[in-house]
């Protein structure tokens, strides 16, 4: 988890002055690090993590969500621009948040930001585009467990039947059933949730915050602090909680962090992963290597103007002229979300095959 640090730190490590932090583990920001088209306006407090809602008739009128992570924390939105638009109700410690689309409540399709409120032992349901809470105060999660805490979420659609799901991390967990995954359903015209698969696997050796969902090819993939990335299917119909892949071992200064996966077709793409104290994005391939759907090589290392990256997310939609093939959104300290044209990341990526 990173550490939060007031904007004058922040202005000195994006310089490249400050070469480490309180554990010396902290890089610079590299000189050939690439410049973000938008910076987003700051947050009281802390941000840690962004989603991306698509605008359902004018992308470039699309949406930035993000935590502001505090005990007087919230959801904020942003415009491509990076204006503060507007702030949910205040959260008691936010972490984690996702988006999915047209979940059937109170006889409508409304879209939904869902996020984790450690404090509270919660998670936290808002229509979108306008933030309003739609969950009667929030839901409990990991009840009857002693080690609660949640951090970590993402949202599965299933492609089948368009059921969403939440998949939810926590601070610290048993190995085995370290997540939990819910199904969201409509309630009396709130949104509630049950219990429908515990699974994940931990090497105990720091924590898992960052998970991701890939819709279209059904995996979840999430980081195992100092250990790897890991993945399993993310339908919990299947009854298979099977560890299919566990990489990027060995690719990463200290904690694996945000991840984000960019769909250049329906089954191929990038996956892009914070190696945060490094300042950088390690790219694995979406779809795999070899014919192996298992196999994830290191593609590149994109170095990144963020400072010390919790969260991040992508999309490969045309919102506009800064973002023609898509953006990509990072956090960082300084209480700040730096928007990325797709297009620069996408020639680093092709250099470095």
């Amino acid at each position: 988890m990173k550490r939060s640090i007031y904007p004058i730190l922040y202005t000195l490590l994006l310089s490249g002055i400050l070469t480490s932090c309180k554990n010396d583990q902290l890089a610079p920001v590299r000189a050939d690090a690439i410049k973000p088209v938008v910076i987003t306006e700051p947050t009281p407090h802390d941000t840690d993590d962004p989603a991306i809602w698509i605008h359902p008739t004018d992308p470039a009128k699309s949406l930035v969500m993000g935590t502001d992570k505090d005990s007087d924390g919230g959801l904020f939105l942003y415009d491509l621009n990076g204006k503060i638009v507007k702030k949910s109700i205040p959260l008691q410690r936010p972490n984690n948040v996702d988006i999915a689309y047209g979940l059937s409540v109170n006889g409508k399709k409304v879209d939904i930001a869902v996020t984790t409120e450690r404090e509270t032992n919660k998670i936290r349901i808002f229509s979108l585009p306008d933030l309003e809470p739609i969950d009667n105060g929030g839901i409990s999660v990991f009840e009857g467990e002693t080690e609660r805490g949640p951090m970590g979420l993402s949202l599965y659609t299933r492609p089948s039947d368009q059921t969403i799901f939440a998949v939810v991390g926590r601070k610290s967990g048993p190995s085995g059933t370290y997540l939990w995954q819910y199904q969201l359903s409509d309630k009396n015209g709130a949104v509630d949730a049950k219990v429908v698969r515990k699974f994940g696997s931990f090497s105990g050796k720091k924590e898992i915050e960052a998970i991701a969902v890939d819709n279209e090819l059904g995996y979840i993939y999430y980081s195992d602090e100092q250990a790897g990335i890991k993945k399993y299917l993310a339908d919990p119909a299947a009854n298979d909680n099977t560890e299919l892949a566990f990489f990027g071992k060995d690719d990463f200064k200290s904690d694996h962090e945000g991840i984000a996966i960019y769909k250049k077709t329906p089954t191929t793409g990038y996956i892009l992963v914070s190696n945060q104290q490094a300042n950088t994005f390690m790219v694995y391939p979406r779809e795999g290597a070899n014919g192996n759907p298992n196999e994830y090589p290191l593609l590149a290392e994109i170095p990144t103007s963020t400072i010390e990256c919790d969260g991040a997310d992508v999309t490969h939609i045309n919102l506009g002229p800064k973002f023609p093939n898509g953006m990509f959104v990072a956090m960082s300290n300084g209480m700040t979300f730096h928007l990325y044209d797709w297009n620069i990341i996408e020639e680093l990526i092709k250099k470095a095959k």
